[in-house]
Protein backbone atom coordinates (compact mmCIF):
# COMPACT_ATOMS: atom_id res chain seq x y z
CA UNK A 1 0.00 0.00 0.00
CA UNK A 2 1.44 3.34 -1.05
CA UNK A 3 1.37 6.30 1.31
CA UNK A 4 2.27 9.92 0.96
CA UNK A 5 4.35 11.53 3.66
CA UNK A 6 6.23 14.77 4.23
CA UNK A 7 9.75 14.85 5.58
CA UNK A 8 12.37 17.49 6.18
CA UNK A 9 16.06 16.97 5.46
CA UNK A 10 19.09 19.20 5.72
CA UNK A 11 21.52 18.99 2.79
CA UNK A 12 24.78 20.79 2.24
CA UNK A 13 25.56 21.74 -1.35
CA UNK A 14 28.60 23.56 -2.65
CA UNK A 15 28.00 26.67 -4.67
CA UNK A 16 29.60 27.01 -8.12
CA UNK A 17 32.05 29.54 -6.64
CA UNK A 18 33.13 27.07 -3.93
CA UNK A 19 33.57 24.28 -6.47
CA UNK A 20 35.71 26.52 -8.66
CA UNK A 21 37.80 27.64 -5.69
CA UNK A 22 38.44 24.05 -4.55
CA UNK A 23 39.53 23.01 -8.04
CA UNK A 24 41.86 25.99 -8.39
CA UNK A 25 43.33 25.39 -4.92
CA UNK A 26 44.45 21.89 -5.89
CA UNK A 27 46.22 22.73 -9.15
CA UNK A 28 49.94 23.47 -9.41
CA UNK A 29 51.42 26.68 -10.77
CA UNK A 30 51.92 25.24 -14.26
CA UNK A 31 48.35 23.90 -14.34
CA UNK A 32 47.01 27.25 -13.15
CA UNK A 33 48.56 28.99 -16.15
CA UNK A 34 46.80 26.57 -18.48
CA UNK A 35 43.53 27.00 -16.57
CA UNK A 36 43.73 30.80 -16.85
CA UNK A 37 44.43 30.61 -20.59
CA UNK A 38 41.41 28.36 -21.06
CA UNK A 39 39.17 30.74 -19.12
CA UNK A 40 40.39 33.70 -21.16
CA UNK A 41 39.50 31.82 -24.33
CA UNK A 42 36.06 30.74 -23.14
CA UNK A 43 34.92 33.95 -21.47
CA UNK A 44 35.16 37.20 -23.49
CA UNK A 45 34.18 39.19 -20.39
CA UNK A 46 37.51 38.24 -18.79
CA UNK A 47 40.76 39.78 -19.95
CA UNK A 48 44.33 40.30 -18.83
CA UNK A 49 45.25 43.52 -17.11
CA UNK A 50 45.08 45.18 -13.72
CA UNK A 51 41.63 45.31 -12.23
CA UNK A 52 39.96 48.72 -12.23
CA UNK A 53 37.84 49.22 -9.14
CA UNK A 54 35.74 52.13 -10.48
CA UNK A 55 34.72 50.05 -13.49
CA UNK A 56 33.64 47.18 -11.28
CA UNK A 57 31.58 49.42 -9.01
CA UNK A 58 29.94 51.04 -12.02
CA UNK A 59 29.22 47.60 -13.42
CA UNK A 60 27.57 46.47 -10.18
CA UNK A 61 25.36 49.55 -10.10
CA UNK A 62 24.41 48.99 -13.72
CA UNK A 63 23.56 45.34 -13.03
CA UNK A 64 21.23 46.38 -10.19
CA UNK A 65 19.50 48.95 -12.42
CA UNK A 66 19.12 46.42 -15.22
CA UNK A 67 17.67 43.83 -12.85
CA UNK A 68 15.19 46.36 -11.45
CA UNK A 69 14.15 47.38 -14.98
CA UNK A 70 13.59 43.77 -16.00
CA UNK A 71 11.69 42.98 -12.80
CA UNK A 72 9.38 45.92 -13.44
CA UNK A 73 8.75 44.74 -16.99
CA UNK A 74 8.04 41.22 -15.77
CA UNK A 75 5.33 42.53 -13.44
CA UNK A 76 3.60 44.20 -16.38
CA UNK A 77 3.81 41.18 -18.66
CA UNK A 78 0.68 39.09 -19.27
CA UNK A 79 2.21 36.00 -20.89
CA UNK A 80 3.87 33.32 -18.80
CA UNK A 81 6.66 32.85 -21.34
CA UNK A 82 7.85 36.41 -20.75
CA UNK A 83 7.84 36.06 -16.98
CA UNK A 84 10.09 33.02 -17.21
CA UNK A 85 12.78 35.04 -18.95
CA UNK A 86 13.71 37.30 -16.05
CA UNK A 87 17.51 37.68 -15.96
CA UNK A 88 17.84 37.04 -12.26
CA UNK A 89 20.90 34.91 -11.46
CA UNK A 90 18.90 31.97 -10.10
CA UNK A 91 17.13 31.46 -13.44
CA UNK A 92 20.23 30.75 -15.43
CA UNK A 93 22.00 28.84 -12.68
CA UNK A 94 19.09 26.49 -12.05
CA UNK A 95 17.96 24.98 -8.75
CA UNK A 96 19.32 21.50 -9.17
CA UNK A 97 22.83 21.66 -10.57
CA UNK A 98 24.06 25.12 -11.61
CA UNK A 99 23.58 23.97 -15.21
CA UNK A 100 24.09 27.26 -17.05
CA UNK A 101 27.27 28.08 -15.17
CA UNK A 102 28.55 24.62 -15.91
CA UNK A 103 27.83 25.11 -19.60
CA UNK A 104 30.35 27.90 -19.86
CA UNK A 105 32.79 27.04 -17.09
CA UNK A 106 32.77 23.28 -16.66
CA UNK A 107 36.26 21.87 -16.45
CA UNK A 108 35.22 18.47 -15.19
CA UNK A 109 36.62 16.78 -18.27
CA UNK A 110 40.13 18.11 -17.75
CA UNK A 111 41.42 14.66 -16.92
CA UNK A 112 40.07 13.32 -20.21
CA UNK A 113 41.97 15.75 -22.38
CA UNK A 114 44.81 14.21 -24.31
CA UNK A 115 48.33 15.26 -23.48
CA UNK A 116 50.23 16.54 -26.51
CA UNK A 117 53.10 14.23 -27.46
CA UNK A 118 56.28 15.29 -29.20
CA UNK A 119 56.54 14.44 -32.87
CA UNK A 120 59.84 12.56 -32.53
CA UNK A 121 59.95 8.83 -33.30
CA UNK A 122 58.45 6.54 -30.70
CA UNK A 123 59.98 3.26 -29.55
CA UNK A 124 57.61 1.25 -31.77
CA UNK A 125 58.35 3.41 -34.81
CA UNK A 126 62.08 2.95 -34.28
CA UNK A 127 61.67 -0.83 -34.04
CA UNK A 128 59.42 -0.95 -37.12
CA UNK A 129 62.09 0.91 -39.07
CA UNK A 130 64.68 -1.68 -38.04
CA UNK A 131 62.25 -4.46 -38.95
CA UNK A 132 62.08 -3.10 -42.49
CA UNK A 133 65.84 -3.53 -42.86
CA UNK A 134 65.70 -7.33 -42.33
CA UNK A 135 64.23 -8.11 -45.73
CA UNK A 136 61.62 -10.52 -44.34
CA UNK A 137 58.78 -11.98 -46.38
CA UNK A 138 55.22 -10.76 -45.99
CA UNK A 139 54.25 -13.33 -43.36
CA UNK A 140 57.35 -12.78 -41.24
CA UNK A 141 56.84 -9.01 -41.43
CA UNK A 142 53.28 -9.43 -40.15
CA UNK A 143 54.54 -11.57 -37.28
CA UNK A 144 57.25 -9.02 -36.50
CA UNK A 145 54.70 -6.18 -36.49
CA UNK A 146 52.50 -8.12 -34.07
CA UNK A 147 55.46 -8.78 -31.76
CA UNK A 148 56.58 -5.14 -31.82
CA UNK A 149 53.04 -4.05 -31.10
CA UNK A 150 53.11 -6.27 -28.01
CA UNK A 151 56.23 -4.57 -26.59
CA UNK A 152 55.39 -2.48 -23.53
CA UNK A 153 56.83 0.92 -22.65
CA UNK A 154 59.69 -0.52 -20.63
CA UNK A 155 60.79 -2.70 -23.58
CA UNK A 156 59.42 -6.10 -22.50
CA UNK A 157 57.03 -8.53 -24.19
CA UNK A 158 54.90 -9.97 -21.40
CA UNK A 159 52.21 -11.51 -23.58
CA UNK A 160 52.68 -15.25 -24.03
CA UNK A 161 53.87 -16.27 -27.51
CA UNK A 162 51.02 -18.80 -27.70
CA UNK A 163 48.59 -15.91 -27.31
CA UNK A 164 50.35 -13.98 -30.07
CA UNK A 165 49.96 -17.01 -32.35
CA UNK A 166 46.23 -16.94 -31.63
CA UNK A 167 46.09 -13.17 -32.18
CA UNK A 168 47.60 -13.57 -35.64
CA UNK A 169 45.13 -16.35 -36.51
CA UNK A 170 41.96 -14.59 -35.34
CA UNK A 171 42.78 -10.95 -36.12
CA UNK A 172 44.82 -11.29 -39.34
CA UNK A 173 44.00 -14.84 -40.53
CA UNK A 174 47.70 -15.73 -40.47
CA UNK A 175 48.36 -19.35 -39.64
CA UNK A 176 51.68 -19.77 -37.84
CA UNK A 177 53.22 -21.71 -34.98
CA UNK A 178 55.27 -21.10 -31.84
CA UNK A 179 58.60 -21.92 -33.50
CA UNK A 180 58.06 -19.44 -36.34
CA UNK A 181 57.03 -16.64 -33.96
CA UNK A 182 60.00 -17.30 -31.69
CA UNK A 183 62.33 -17.23 -34.72
CA UNK A 184 61.14 -13.73 -35.63
CA UNK A 185 61.35 -12.69 -31.97
CA UNK A 186 65.04 -13.67 -31.88
CA UNK A 187 65.64 -11.32 -34.81
CA UNK A 188 63.82 -8.45 -33.07
CA UNK A 189 65.91 -9.04 -29.94
CA UNK A 190 68.98 -8.06 -31.95
CA UNK A 191 67.53 -4.56 -32.49
CA UNK A 192 68.60 -1.46 -30.63
CA UNK A 193 68.34 -0.72 -27.78
CA UNK A 194 70.07 -3.81 -26.41
CA UNK A 195 67.77 -6.03 -24.35
CA UNK A 196 64.62 -5.01 -26.22
CA UNK A 197 61.73 -7.52 -26.59
CA UNK A 198 62.90 -9.65 -23.65
CA UNK A 199 60.23 -11.64 -21.86
CA UNK A 200 61.70 -11.17 -18.38
CA UNK A 201 64.59 -9.45 -16.64
CA UNK A 202 66.83 -12.50 -16.81
CA UNK A 203 66.49 -12.67 -20.61
CA UNK A 204 66.97 -8.88 -20.86
CA UNK A 205 70.31 -9.03 -19.01
CA UNK A 206 71.48 -12.01 -21.06
CA UNK A 207 70.66 -10.21 -24.32
CA UNK A 208 72.80 -7.27 -23.25
CA UNK A 209 75.67 -9.50 -22.15
CA UNK A 210 75.50 -11.34 -25.49
CA UNK A 211 76.15 -8.00 -27.25
CA UNK A 212 79.35 -7.60 -25.19
CA UNK A 213 80.58 -11.18 -25.58
CA UNK A 214 83.63 -11.41 -27.81
CA UNK A 215 84.80 -14.69 -26.30
CA UNK A 216 87.71 -13.06 -24.49
CA UNK A 217 86.24 -10.83 -21.77
CA UNK A 218 86.26 -12.94 -18.60
CA UNK A 219 83.83 -10.63 -16.75
CA UNK A 220 81.24 -11.00 -19.52
CA UNK A 221 81.67 -14.79 -19.62
CA UNK A 222 81.31 -15.10 -15.83
CA UNK A 223 78.42 -12.63 -15.89
CA UNK A 224 76.52 -14.76 -18.42
CA UNK A 225 77.06 -17.86 -16.26
CA UNK A 226 75.80 -16.03 -13.16
CA UNK A 227 72.60 -14.86 -14.89
CA UNK A 228 71.91 -18.13 -16.71
CA UNK A 229 72.88 -20.60 -13.96
CA UNK A 230 72.58 -18.66 -10.68
CA UNK A 231 69.92 -16.03 -11.36
CA UNK A 232 67.87 -16.69 -8.22
CA UNK A 233 70.97 -16.60 -6.02
CA UNK A 234 72.08 -13.38 -7.72
CA UNK A 235 68.75 -11.60 -7.02
CA UNK A 236 69.04 -12.58 -3.35
CA UNK A 237 72.75 -11.75 -3.16
CA UNK A 238 73.66 -15.23 -1.97
CA UNK A 239 77.26 -14.92 -3.18
CA UNK A 240 78.64 -17.97 -1.35
CA UNK A 241 76.03 -20.12 -3.10
CA UNK A 242 77.05 -18.62 -6.46
CA UNK A 243 80.69 -19.45 -5.80
CA UNK A 244 79.79 -23.02 -4.89
CA UNK A 245 77.48 -23.50 -7.86
CA UNK A 246 80.06 -22.14 -10.31
CA UNK A 247 82.80 -24.17 -8.56
CA UNK A 248 84.84 -21.09 -7.64
CA UNK A 249 86.72 -20.54 -4.37
CA UNK A 250 87.33 -16.76 -4.31
CA UNK A 251 84.77 -13.95 -4.34
CA UNK A 252 87.13 -11.87 -6.50
CA UNK A 253 86.20 -14.12 -9.42
CA UNK A 254 82.62 -12.86 -9.42
CA UNK A 255 83.08 -9.34 -8.03
CA UNK A 256 83.88 -7.65 -11.36
CA UNK A 257 81.22 -9.67 -13.18
CA UNK A 258 78.55 -8.56 -10.71
CA UNK A 259 79.66 -4.92 -11.04
CA UNK A 260 79.22 -5.29 -14.81
CA UNK A 261 75.73 -6.81 -14.42
CA UNK A 262 74.39 -4.10 -12.12
CA UNK A 263 75.37 -1.46 -14.71
CA UNK A 264 73.10 -3.03 -17.36
CA UNK A 265 69.80 -1.39 -18.25
CA UNK A 266 66.80 -3.20 -16.70
CA UNK A 267 64.31 -1.13 -18.75
CA UNK A 268 65.64 -0.84 -22.32
CA UNK A 269 62.40 0.71 -23.58
CA UNK A 270 63.17 3.90 -21.69
CA UNK A 271 66.34 4.61 -23.68
CA UNK A 272 64.62 6.10 -26.72
CA UNK A 273 63.69 9.76 -26.54
CA UNK A 274 60.47 9.43 -28.46
CA UNK A 275 58.42 7.47 -25.95
CA UNK A 276 56.31 8.88 -23.17
CA UNK A 277 59.37 9.44 -20.99
CA UNK A 278 59.88 13.16 -20.60
CA UNK A 279 62.03 15.51 -18.58
CA UNK A 280 59.88 17.25 -16.02
CA UNK A 281 60.75 20.55 -14.42
CA UNK A 282 59.28 21.69 -11.13
CA UNK A 283 57.88 25.22 -11.01
CA UNK A 284 57.86 26.24 -7.32
CA UNK A 285 54.68 27.79 -5.93
CA UNK A 286 56.56 29.68 -3.21
CA UNK A 287 60.00 31.24 -2.96
CA UNK A 288 61.55 31.38 0.52
CA UNK A 289 64.65 33.47 1.17
CA UNK A 290 66.75 34.01 4.28
CA UNK A 291 67.48 37.72 4.51
CA UNK A 292 70.07 37.99 7.27
CA UNK A 293 68.17 35.66 9.58
CA UNK A 294 64.73 36.96 8.57
CA UNK A 295 62.70 34.47 6.56
CA UNK A 296 60.69 36.00 3.74
CA UNK A 297 58.21 34.00 1.69
CA UNK A 298 56.58 35.21 -1.50
CA UNK A 299 54.14 33.60 -3.91
CA UNK A 300 55.43 32.76 -7.36
CA UNK A 301 54.27 35.58 -9.65
CA UNK A 302 52.68 33.00 -11.96
CA UNK A 303 50.18 32.31 -9.17
CA UNK A 304 48.96 35.90 -9.31
CA UNK A 305 47.88 36.66 -12.89
CA UNK A 306 46.56 40.14 -13.66
CA UNK A 307 42.92 39.62 -14.58
CA UNK A 308 40.01 42.03 -14.86
CA UNK A 309 36.48 42.24 -16.15
CA UNK A 310 36.31 43.62 -19.68
CA UNK A 311 35.22 47.29 -19.68
CA UNK A 312 33.52 46.79 -23.05
CA UNK A 313 31.15 44.26 -21.51
CA UNK A 314 30.16 46.65 -18.73
CA UNK A 315 29.49 49.27 -21.38
CA UNK A 316 26.98 46.92 -22.98
CA UNK A 317 24.66 47.33 -19.99
CA UNK A 318 24.66 51.09 -20.50
CA UNK A 319 23.57 50.60 -24.07
CA UNK A 320 20.83 48.16 -23.03
CA UNK A 321 19.52 50.61 -20.40
CA UNK A 322 19.17 53.40 -22.95
CA UNK A 323 17.44 51.11 -25.40
CA UNK A 324 13.64 51.36 -25.53
CA UNK A 325 13.36 47.98 -27.19
CA UNK A 326 12.65 45.32 -24.56
CA UNK A 327 11.89 42.24 -26.62
CA UNK A 328 12.70 38.59 -25.96
CA UNK A 329 15.89 38.62 -28.01
CA UNK A 330 17.27 41.58 -26.07
CA UNK A 331 16.55 39.81 -22.78
CA UNK A 332 18.46 36.76 -23.95
CA UNK A 333 21.41 38.97 -24.88
CA UNK A 334 21.35 40.71 -21.51
CA UNK A 335 21.17 37.33 -19.75
CA UNK A 336 24.17 36.06 -21.71
CA UNK A 337 26.27 39.16 -20.96
CA UNK A 338 25.38 39.08 -17.27
CA UNK A 339 26.21 35.39 -17.16
CA UNK A 340 29.66 36.01 -18.59
CA UNK A 341 30.29 38.94 -16.23
CA UNK A 342 29.36 36.87 -13.19
CA UNK A 343 31.52 33.96 -14.36
CA UNK A 344 34.47 36.34 -14.81
CA UNK A 345 33.98 37.83 -11.35
CA UNK A 346 33.73 34.38 -9.79
CA UNK A 347 36.95 33.29 -11.48
CA UNK A 348 38.85 36.42 -10.35
CA UNK A 349 37.56 36.01 -6.79
CA UNK A 350 38.55 32.32 -6.78
CA UNK A 351 42.08 33.21 -7.92
CA UNK A 352 42.40 35.82 -5.15
CA UNK A 353 41.06 33.41 -2.53
CA UNK A 354 43.51 30.78 -3.75
CA UNK A 355 46.43 33.21 -3.34
CA UNK A 356 45.30 34.14 0.17
CA UNK A 357 44.93 30.52 1.28
CA UNK A 358 48.31 29.52 -0.18
CA UNK A 359 50.12 32.35 1.60
CA UNK A 360 48.39 31.74 4.94
CA UNK A 361 49.27 28.05 4.78
CA UNK A 362 52.89 28.61 3.77
CA UNK A 363 53.49 31.29 6.42
CA UNK A 364 52.09 28.95 9.07
CA UNK A 365 54.44 26.16 7.93
CA UNK A 366 57.43 28.54 7.99
CA UNK A 367 56.53 29.72 11.50
CA UNK A 368 56.17 26.15 12.71
CA UNK A 369 59.43 24.94 11.15
CA UNK A 370 61.35 28.23 11.56
CA UNK A 371 64.55 26.63 12.90
CA UNK A 372 64.70 24.20 9.99
CA UNK A 373 64.22 26.88 7.31
CA UNK A 374 67.14 28.89 8.69
CA UNK A 375 69.76 26.38 7.50
CA UNK A 376 67.94 23.32 6.10
CA UNK A 377 69.17 20.91 8.80
CA UNK A 378 66.75 17.95 8.76
CA UNK A 379 67.47 17.23 12.39
CA UNK A 380 65.70 20.49 13.25
CA UNK A 381 62.40 19.45 11.67
CA UNK A 382 59.65 19.31 14.29
CA UNK A 383 56.83 16.77 14.27
CA UNK A 384 54.01 18.44 12.35
CA UNK A 385 50.67 17.14 11.09
CA UNK A 386 47.93 18.73 8.99
CA UNK A 387 45.87 19.49 12.07
CA UNK A 388 48.65 21.70 13.50
CA UNK A 389 48.59 24.01 10.47
CA UNK A 390 44.79 23.90 10.16
CA UNK A 391 44.47 25.18 13.72
CA UNK A 392 47.00 27.97 13.15
CA UNK A 393 45.22 29.34 10.07
CA UNK A 394 41.70 28.48 11.32
CA UNK A 395 40.82 26.41 8.28
CA UNK A 396 39.68 22.85 7.67
CA UNK A 397 42.24 20.03 7.52
CA UNK A 398 41.05 19.17 3.99
CA UNK A 399 42.04 22.66 2.82
CA UNK A 400 45.57 22.26 4.21
CA UNK A 401 45.75 18.82 2.62
CA UNK A 402 44.84 20.22 -0.82
CA UNK A 403 47.54 22.88 -0.52
CA UNK A 404 50.30 20.64 0.81
CA UNK A 405 49.70 17.69 -1.52
CA UNK A 406 50.57 19.50 -4.76
CA UNK A 407 52.60 22.62 -3.93
CA UNK A 408 56.37 23.15 -3.69
CA UNK A 409 58.64 25.77 -2.15
CA UNK A 410 62.02 26.93 -3.38
CA UNK A 411 64.55 27.54 -0.59
CA UNK A 412 68.23 28.41 -0.44
CA UNK A 413 68.99 24.70 0.02
CA UNK A 414 66.66 23.14 -2.54
CA UNK A 415 63.09 22.83 -3.76
CA UNK A 416 60.74 20.69 -1.68
CA UNK A 417 57.08 19.63 -1.77
CA UNK A 418 55.14 21.04 1.19
CA UNK A 419 54.20 17.54 2.34
CA UNK A 420 57.93 16.96 2.95
CA UNK A 421 57.70 19.10 6.11
CA UNK A 422 54.87 17.04 7.64
CA UNK A 423 55.91 14.10 9.80
CA UNK A 424 54.87 12.09 12.82
CA UNK A 425 56.45 12.39 16.23
CA UNK A 426 58.76 9.90 18.00
CA UNK A 427 59.20 10.07 21.78
CA UNK A 428 62.79 10.23 23.06
CA UNK A 429 64.05 8.80 26.36
CA UNK A 430 63.83 12.30 27.87
CA UNK A 431 60.11 12.55 27.07
CA UNK A 432 60.56 15.02 24.22
CA UNK A 433 59.19 14.50 20.71
CA UNK A 434 61.44 14.11 17.68
CA UNK A 435 60.31 14.21 14.08
CA UNK A 436 60.10 10.92 12.22
CA UNK A 437 62.02 12.75 9.49
CA UNK A 438 64.88 13.17 11.97
CA UNK A 439 64.82 9.46 12.78
CA UNK A 440 64.78 8.52 9.08
CA UNK A 441 67.79 10.74 8.44
CA UNK A 442 69.65 9.03 11.28
CA UNK A 443 68.79 5.58 9.83
CA UNK A 444 69.97 6.77 6.41
CA UNK A 445 73.28 7.96 7.86
CA UNK A 446 73.80 4.67 9.70
CA UNK A 447 73.22 2.63 6.55
CA UNK A 448 75.44 4.91 4.46
CA UNK A 449 78.37 4.51 6.85
CA UNK A 450 77.91 0.80 7.67
CA UNK A 451 80.38 -1.91 6.76
CA UNK A 452 78.95 -3.28 3.49
CA UNK A 453 80.45 -6.69 4.22
CA UNK A 454 78.40 -6.81 7.44
CA UNK A 455 75.41 -4.46 7.02
CA UNK A 456 73.19 -3.63 10.00
CA UNK A 457 70.08 -5.70 10.55
CA UNK A 458 66.84 -4.02 11.66
CA UNK A 459 67.49 -5.29 15.19
CA UNK A 460 70.93 -3.67 15.21
CA UNK A 461 69.51 -0.40 13.83
CA UNK A 462 66.94 -0.46 16.64
CA UNK A 463 69.72 -0.86 19.22
CA UNK A 464 71.73 2.02 17.74
CA UNK A 465 68.68 4.28 17.71
CA UNK A 466 67.84 3.41 21.31
CA UNK A 467 71.43 4.25 22.28
CA UNK A 468 70.88 7.71 20.76
CA UNK A 469 67.76 8.17 22.85
CA UNK A 470 65.06 7.35 20.28
CA UNK A 471 62.42 5.05 21.74
CA UNK A 472 61.50 3.02 18.68
CA UNK A 473 60.44 -0.54 17.93
CA UNK A 474 62.04 -2.84 15.35
CA UNK A 475 58.89 -2.92 13.21
CA UNK A 476 58.97 0.90 13.08
CA UNK A 477 62.61 0.76 12.01
CA UNK A 478 61.61 -1.65 9.23
CA UNK A 479 58.76 0.66 8.15
CA UNK A 480 61.04 3.72 7.96
CA UNK A 481 63.72 1.73 6.15
CA UNK A 482 61.19 0.66 3.52
CA UNK A 483 59.94 4.25 3.15
CA UNK A 484 63.55 5.26 2.45
CA UNK A 485 63.76 2.51 -0.21
CA UNK A 486 66.60 0.84 1.68
CA UNK A 487 66.66 -2.95 1.15
CA UNK A 488 67.12 -5.44 3.96
CA UNK A 489 70.63 -6.13 5.28
CA UNK A 490 71.12 -9.27 3.19
CA UNK A 491 70.50 -7.36 -0.05
CA UNK A 492 72.83 -4.53 1.01
CA UNK A 493 75.76 -6.85 1.43
CA UNK A 494 78.56 -6.37 -1.10
CA UNK A 495 81.40 -8.68 -2.05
Amino acid sequence: MQRLSLSQSLQQKLSPQQIQYIKLLQVTTAELETRVEEELEQNPALEEGEEEEPEIQQEEEQEEETTESETSEEAEATESTESSEDIDLKDYLGDDDYSSYKTYNDDGDEEERETPIATSSSLHETLMTQLGFLGLNEKQTAIGSQLIGSIEGDGYIRRELESIVNDLAFAQSIETNLEEVESVLKKIQTFDPAGIAARNLQECLLLQLDRMDNGQDVDVIVGKRIISECYEEFTKKHYPKILKKLDLDDEDYIKDAIELIVKLNPKPGGETSGGLVKNQYVIPDFILTNNNGKLEVVLNSRNAPDLRISPSYTEMFKAYEKSDKKDKKLKETVSFVKQKLDAARWFIDAIKQRQLTLMRTMRAIVDFQYEYFLDGDELKLKPMILKDIAQKIDMDISTVSRVSSSKTVQTDFGTFPLKYFFSEGITTDTGEEASSREVKQFIKDLVTNEDKNKPYSDERLEELLNEKGYVIARRTVAKYREQLNIPVARLRREV
